[in-house]
C-alpha cells in the first residue's frame, strides 16, 4: 500500500446539468479514494466528528501491511495522530531531538534543538508499515466503512454531485457530494501538474549503522551532488543519499564495503565509521504541484495535490495536514453544502498558504545547496552561520517545519 492504495482519476468531466441538478438517489456524502495514511487520517477525523465517509482501497482486504519504507513524522503530525487515538499504537518510533545542518567543504553549520523549542522531539522516524497498520486498526475500531479491491477509474462532476466510475471487484458508479482524491497522484487519469520540475536527481535509500550511537541526532548534509540525510532509526540510521541518476545507479550496485567507504567520503566522520548497510533502494525526485482544486465536488489531498523533494522532510507531513484540515472543513460545513464551490474555494486558499511556502522552501534548499558555484558556496556558509547565531531565525524555521502555516 502506497500513500493511498486506490488509483483514482483526478481529471474531471462535467456530464451536464442532468447529472448535477438533482441529488435524489445520491448514495454518499463523502467518498475518499485511497486508504493510505493520508486518506485514512481524513476518514478517521471525519468519523471522529460524526460524519460517515466511505473509504475505497485498491488493494485486497487481507494484503499484509509490512512495508519497511521509512517515514519522518514531524511533531505536528504526532499531535494529529494523538487526537485520532493512533499514536499510542506506534511502538517503534525513534525520536529526533536535534538536527545538525551543514554543507560539505565549507564553514558554517546550524543546530535545531527540540529543547530550544520546548518540545519533547522535533520529529519521529518509523516504518511506513507500522503506521499503516495502526491506522487500519483504528479505521476498523471506529467503524469507518471500507471497500477493498476497488479503483476509481474516472470522476465526472455536475452542479451538485460527483460521479465516480469504479473499476475493480465490481464495475459500478457512486454519486457523492464530495469526492476526495487521496491516491498519491497515481490515478490512471491523474491531472497534469500546474507546476513541475525534474531535479535530475535520484535518492538512494538504505539503513546503515555507525560506529557511534546516534543519540537521537539527525543530519542534513549538503553536497554539490545533493543532500545526504541521516535519520536516527532504532539503533542505526535511515539514509537518504541524493545524487545524479547515473551516479545513484552506480552506488546502489556497489558491494557493501565500497558503498560504506564512499558514503564516509561523502558524509564525513561525524558518526565515526559506517559499519553496515541494508535494504538499499532508489527513487527519482521531482516537484509536482496540482493543488487541491480538482473540479466541482472533487478535491485532492496529499501527493495527489503536491509532491515535494524529500529535503527537510516536508511532503508527507504536508499531506497529513491536508487530510486533517479537509476533515475540519467538512465538519464546519452544512451537510447539503458539502463539496460546494464555496467550501472547496476556502479549503484551497487555506492549503495554498501552507503548501506554497513549503514547496518554495524545499526548492530553494535544493537549488541553492546542490551546486558547486563558489559564490553560492560562501553564501551558504554565511547563511548557516547566521542561522546558528540568530535564535529567532532558528525558531521560525523549526516551527514552519513542524507545524506548517500554523507554526
Amino acid at each position: 500500500m502506497n500513500e493511498s492504495g486506490a488509483h483514482s482519476g483526478s481529471a474531471v468531466n462535467d456530464p451536464g446539468a442532468n447529472q448535477g441538478g438533482d441529488v435524489t438517489g445520491l448514495a454518499e456524502d463523502i467518498v475518499i479514494a485511497g486508504a493510505g495514511p493520508v486518506g485514512a487520517v481524513c476518514a478517521l477525523a471525519l468519523r471522529q466528528g460524526g460524519l460517515d465517509p466511505l473509504l475505497l482501497e485498491a488493494r485486497p482486504e487481507n494484503a499484509p501491511l509490512n512495508d519497511r519504507r521509512t517515514l519522518a513524522l514531524s511533531y505536528g503530525s504526532r499531535l494529529l495522530l494523538e487526537r485520532l487515538g493512533v499514536w499510542s499504537q506506534i511502538t517503534q518510533a525513534t525520536p529526533i531531538t536535534r538536527i545538525h545542518i551543514s554543507h560539505k567543504g565549507g564553514l558554517g553549520r546550524a543546530l535545531l534543538n527540540a529543547q530550544e523549542e520546548k518540545l519533547p522531539a522535533l520529529g519521529y522516524v518509523l516504518r511506513y508499515g507500522e503506521l499503516a497498520q495502526a491506522l487500519m486498526n483504528a479505521l476498523r475500531d471506529t467503524g469507518v466503512r471500507m471497500r477493498f479491491g476497488v479503483q476509481v477509474k474516472n470522476t465526472n462532476t455536475g452542479r451538485q454531485a460527483a460521479e465516480l466510475e469504479l473499476n475493480g471487484e465490481s464495475r459500478d458508479c457512486l454519486r457523492t457530494r464530495l469526492a476526495v482524491i487521496a491516491d498519491g497522484g497515481r490515478g490512471e487519469t491523474a491531472a497534469p501538474a500546474k507546476w513541475s520540475h525534474d531535479y535530475a536527481q535520484v535518492a538512494v535509500v538504505a539503513e546503515v549503522k555507525t560506529e557511534l550511537p546516534h543519540h537521537n541526532l539527525a543530519y542534513e548534509r549538503f553536497t554539490p551532488n545533493g543532500p545526504i540525510a541521516l535519520l536516527p532509526k532504532d539503533d542505526g540510521y535511515a539514509l537518504v543519499w541524493v545524487n545524479a541518476p547515473g551516479e545513484a545507479a552506480r552506488i546502489t550496485q556497489l558491494d557493501d564495503a565500497t558503498f560504506l567507504a564512499e558514503l564516509h567520503t561523502a558524509f564525513g566522520g561525524r558518526q565515526g565509521r559506517f559499519l553496515s548497510v541494508a535494504t538499499r533502494g532508489q527513487f527519482p525526485l521531482k516537484l509536482d504541484y496540482r493543488g487541491s482544486e480538482a473540479g466541482a465536488h472533487v478535491v485532492r489531498i496529499g501527493n495527489a495535490a503536491q509532491t515535494l523533494h524529500p529535503v527537510a522532510g516536508q511532503g508527507f507531513n504536508l499531506g497529513l495536514r491536508d487530510a486533517w484540515e479537509l476533515a475540519q472543513s467538512c465538519l464546519e460545513t452544512a451537510p447539503e453544502s458539502l463539496g460546494s464551490s464555496a467550501q472547496l474555494a476556502r479549503f484551497a486558499a487555506s492549503r495554498r498558504r501552507d503548501a506554497l511556502p513549503g514547496m518554495g522552501f524545499t526548492d530553494f534548499l535544493v537549488r541553492t545547496f546542490s551546486t558547486s558555484n563558489p559564490v553560492l558556496h560562501h553564501l551558504r556558509g554565511l547563511g548557516l552561520m547566521a542561522l546558528q547565531a540568530l535564535p529567532p531565525a532558528r525558531h521560525f524555521i523549526a516551527r514552519r517545519m513542524l507545524f506548517g502555516k500554523n507554526g
